[in-house]
């Protein structure tokens, strides 16, 4: 068996390519003349899994030249020991530092031999026994020598812990934040050791002579640190200050030399300002000079060496200024620009590489986890760690962070730091560039340092190279979305006591806002936020925003109440707050539409997919009207039932509606843009509704004796519908083959109260009523007739006032050939051949004074009244109306049910004058606005233009007129345009 064994392998087979392989087996004692000896095996098996088994081979052959008496001793203990067996082939095989290291000092693999835990006591005391043991006297060469072997033997035991499991599966796994707590933790026993040699060297024997107390700042002070980094520190002193400079001094010397380097660049006035300061120095300096990025920095300050009682003082200090920076001018800003110039200072040829500085590195994660921190971190301690991993944590389980986004930023970064730690293992030297795609060697081993294996077809270098694109990708586009979300300016700017919302200052300041019952808005507050869940902490970020914005609103209160209620009744939907923290745009906008108008809370809370549009203002606005309609009609198709048609018709046009006066309210959509959404979308529910009426009296009756087409008439037919607009229709209806007219108008009869009644049912949504009184013999006459039945009328019966009801006639729904037919029929009547003789014209006059007496509300203002008012709707309707039914016969182009485009026609043709044209239009769309911007705002339909109070200051924020101006104008305005208006239809409607 044995024999099998050593002919079935080669040293290739143990992933060994080097020439002098199997010399260098030979003389481990690890191979014979048959191949491996069967007692090694388990050895080759883990070399073979080391990142790179020809530099493991090389360094253990090395190692037993350096120490062939110890080297029988550590041969047994691989054959025998796997947790030895794979933290010392582990380091050889990555680190050939660590490897010259051993063979320098052979008798450290000792260390290996098991794992001895984090405790920085222990390295403490590693440490200084080391340089206590390397002379009395404690000379700074000797001391350097004794703490860098000291220093590289504990980092040998921190290297070996994090690789042998790679090669060993019987070894536990240490996470990526146990191998920097480590990291940290010998770096701070080194300043210590540095400190006590320090004090030795300069025979300083009264500590109290000169207090120094070593800060910890960046890496060190966030517990993360590399194998081979900075550790940046700021000094405090007390007493004889030249003394504890020259200790610093010295403590930078000795560590710098032995360990690694010291960076003071962080101190204050950077390398130009003393070394060392007085706490009170320090305290002067940052509140008089320091800038941004300084704080930024302090984020992470933490006392690690020293005096511990000034360490703790400067802690306390920093602690007080560090979680009110976010308060400074340009805060985030400054932060945002900052990242921006370190991005700029990386070399375009190298950005890509770059693990450290480039886009998609590690400081993106760091820059954006520190600003969030900074920014919520005033009202919640929970975020207030050095650790960026424990941050991101936090953030991400108190809601300032989406749980997949933390989870994606934290795996993300884990991945680079590890990428990181193995590429400065190699040679212990500090480095962040990612090798080059054509590396394909450094790659491979670099992979297998990781884990990383190969995959269908790719091999270990591919893997780790489309790994590292995709997590950098990841990283730049989560950084982009939190870093410049827009939501921290606004955080950012509420002062800190606003954002704790203590009952006494939120009650002083709500009332300062402008809040009418600061005491009912508290209670919204404490409803919204109250509990220790993760929907309490992301409103309780949210809330001092909201409350800024809906203060810049006609309605602070009714806005919160609002808020409240929407977020009460969406508070199960998992989206909805998510979009509001992310989406600053969306905060600002909804605050906008809740502290504006009623109507739209009311649709939000059944509609709230709409409120995801809010950021994106070209969906929001951008949707075509016959887009809409279209998939509209496809939606309702696909019900099963009548039911269940009308509630997606219902449920669409909800949709609609919403999204059409959001894009009203922000300014993104014209009052004829509106109106002809508003109208597209009634006429597919109309559409879509009679054709699943049909279906279901078709199924019931087994067959369909009629065909029927819906006329829209007024508004509808104009397409100029508006939020609270009833939809006037006439049913028009004709047998089919085979079939009378009295079993079709049966039919067709049956489907129009359908429609009527499942449109008109009660709901939560602004009434869907359709209303067919304009039809011959008005309500008592029957609501369908045969095409034939309203020719015989309107030859024999029809009136004036029909024949101008039927100049808005137009075909929205049902078979349009009939339809077509319908207005062939009546265009003699609504365009007579030779106008109106002057009898019909007085009748028409008459008709308008009698509708203007009859129907103004009692006590209305005729100027403010939209509708039948001075200068208003009817008042430029009636004037177009009178001169189409006197003209169309002439000018083809007058044939048109749009009150705007038949003004623009009587103006070309010069039956008006252009300018009284314009300022009728003026009028029209003016008029048209204010009434749809009533609705919005009352929740309700409304022909009065609110005279006082919140209502007026609403509709005049629609209208276009900001905070600062005074509604007045806004109404002076209206009475100004209307008037102007009125004085050219009595001028226009009166003429002979």
């Amino acid at each position: 068996m044995a024999e099998q064994v050593r002919g079935a392998a080669s040293p290739a087979r143990y992933g060994l390519t080097d020439d002098r392989a199997e010399a260098q087996l030979r003389s481990l004692g690890w191979w014979g003349d048959g191949g491996p000896e069967p007692a090694c095996i388990e050895v080759l098996t883990t070399l073979s899994r080391s990142a790179d088994p020809d530099l493991a081979l090389r360094g253990l052959d090395r190692l037993r030249e350096a120490d062939e008496t110890g080297w029988r001793k550590l041969a047994e203990g691989l054959r025998e020991d796997p947790s030895l067996r794979g933290r010392l082939i582990g380091v050889f095989g990555t680190s050939s530092a660590l490897a010259d290291f051993l063979v320098g000092c052979p008798h450290e693999w000792r260390r290996l031999a098991r794992d001895k835990g984090t405790k920085k006591e222990r390295y403490v005391d590693i440490l200084l026994r080391s340089v206590q043991d390397a002379g009395t006297t404690l000379t700074h060469g000797a001391a350097e020598q004794a703490l860098r072997m000291a220093y590289r033997g504990v980092l040998l035991e921190i290297a070996a812990a994090d690789l042998g499991h790679l090669v060993e599966s019987g070894l536990e796994r240490p996470s990526y934040t146990e191998i920097t707590d480590k990291l940290t933790a010998l770096a701070e026993a080194a300043l210590t050791t540095g400190l006590a040699v320090a004090h030795a060297e300069l025979k300083v024997t009264d500590p109290d002579t000169a207090r120094l107390a070593v800060i910890a700042m960046g890496k060190c002070g966030g517990h993360e640190l590399n194998y081979v980094s900075d550790v940046d520190v700021v000094f405090v002193g007390e007493g004889d200050l030249p003394l504890a400079t020259r200790l610093a001094s010295t403590v930078m010397r000795v560590v710098g030399k032995a360990c690694f380097e010291v960076d003071a660049a962080l101190r204050p006035e950077g390398k130009a300002g003393a070394l060392v300061r007085t706490l009170e120095g320090h305290t002067a300096y940052y509140r008089k000079w320091a800038r941004t990025w300084e704080f930024q920095a302090l984020l992470k300050a933490r006392p690690v060496a020293g005096d511990p009682e000034l360490g703790r003082q400067y802690a306390e200090m920093v602690d007080s200024l560090v979680w009110t920076a976010a308060e400074r001018e340009n805060f985030v800003a400054d932060v945002q620009q900052m990242r921006r110039r370190v991005e700029k200072h990386v070399p375009s040829e190298l950005a890509d590489r770059e693990l450290k500085l480039g886009r998609g590195g590690l400081r993106d994660v760091e820059f954006a986890v520190q600003l969030l921190q900074l920014v919520h971190g005033r009202a919640d301690p929970e975020l207030r760690s050095p650790s960026t991993m424990e941050a991101l944590n936090a953030l991400g389980a108190r809601g300032y962070v989406g749980r997949a986004d933390a989870a994606e930023l934290e795996i993300s970064y884990e991945f680079l730091r590890t990428v990181e730690h193995r590429l400065q293992l190699r040679r212990l030297r500090r480095t962040h560039l990612f090798p080059d795609h054509h590396e394909t060697a450094e790659l491979r081993v670099l992979a297998r340092a990781i884990g990383i294996k190969a995959e269908r077809g790719r091999s270990e270098g591919e893997v780790l190279v489309a790994d590292f694109r995709r997590h950098a990708q990841r990283i730049r586009r989560l950084h982009e979305k939190l870093f410049y979300r827009p939501l921290l300016q606004s955080v950012a700017s509420v002062p800190s006591e606003a954002l704790r919302l203590t009952t006494k200052q939120a009650a002083t300041r709500l009332a300062a806002l402008g809040y009418a019952a600061p005491d009912g808005a508290l209670q919204h507050i404490k409803a919204l936020t109250a509990g220790v869940s993760r929907r309490a902490s992301i409103q309780h970020t949210l809330l001092p925003v909201l409350l800024d914005l809906l203060a810049d609103t006609p309605d602070p209160d009714g806005g919160l109440l609002a808020y409240r209620k929407v977020s009460e009744a969406l508070e199960d939907t998992p989206w909805y707050l998510r979009v509001l923290r992310d989406e600053g745009a969306v905060v600002e906008r909804l605050a906008c539409l809740l502290g504006t108008a009623r109507l739209v809370p009311d649709l939000l809370v059944r509609a709230p997919e709409v409120l995801q549009l809010l950021g994106d203002p070209a969906a929001l606005a951008g949707r075509e009207p016959e887009e809409v309609a279209k998939s509209l009609r496809a939606a309702v198709r696909r019900q099963p039932g009548l039911k269940a048609a009308v509630a997606a018709a219902r449920s669409l046009r909800r949709h609609e509606m919403l999204r059409v006066a959001a894009a009203d309210l922000l300014g993104l959509l014209d009052v004829r843009a509106v109106c002809e959404a508003l109208s597209t979308v009634w006429v597919a529910v109309l559409q879509g509704a009679l054709a699943a009426a049909l279906r279901k009296r078709t199924a019931e009756t087994g067959t369909a004796p009629a065909k029927i087409a819906v006329i829209g008439m007024g508004r509808l037919g104009g397409a100029e519908l508006g939020y609270g607009s009833d939809a006037d229709v006439l049913f028009v209806c004709e047998a089919n083959d085979g079939a009378g007219d009295e079993e079709a108008v049966r039919f067709a009869l049956i489907v129009a109260k359908t429609v009527q009644e499942m449109l008109g049912a009660p709901s939560a949504d602004p009434p869907l009523h359709v209303d067919a009184d304009l039809r011959p013999e008005g309500r008592g006459g029957p609501l369908v007739r045969t095409l034939d039945s309203y020719r015989a009328y309107y030859a024999r019966w029809s009136q004036v006032w029909e024949a101008q009801a039927l100049l808005r006639a137009r075909f929205v729904a049902g078979d349009e050939e009939l339809g077509t037919r319908f207005l062939a029929m009546v265009d003699p009547i609504r365009y007579p051949d030779q106008g109106l003789d002057p009898a019909r014209v007085r009748e028409v006059r008459r008709m308008k004074a009698r509708v203007q007496d009859e129907r103004m509300p009692k006590g209305a203002d005729p100027t403010l009244h939209t509708k039948l008012g001075r200068g208003g709707l009817a008042d430029v309707e009636w004037t177009v109306q009178l001169l189409q039914l006197r003209h169309a016969h002439a000018v083809p182009e007058l044939r048109t049910t749009s009150t705007p485009a038949a003004l623009a026609v009587l103006a070309e043709s010069g039956y008006v004058d252009a300018e009284d044209a314009a300022s009728l239009t003026e009028a029209w769309l003016l008029a048209t606005h204010v009434r749809n911007a009533s609705m919005l705002v009352r929740g309700k339909a409304v022909d009065q233009v609110p005279s006082s109070g919140r209502p007026l200051a609403a509709v005049a924020r629609i209208m276009g007129y900001g905070e600062e101006t005074d509604p007045g104008e806004f109404l002076d305005f209206y009475r100004r345009t209307t008037r102007r208006a009125h004085a050219i239809v009595e001028r226009v409607f009166y003429e002979d």
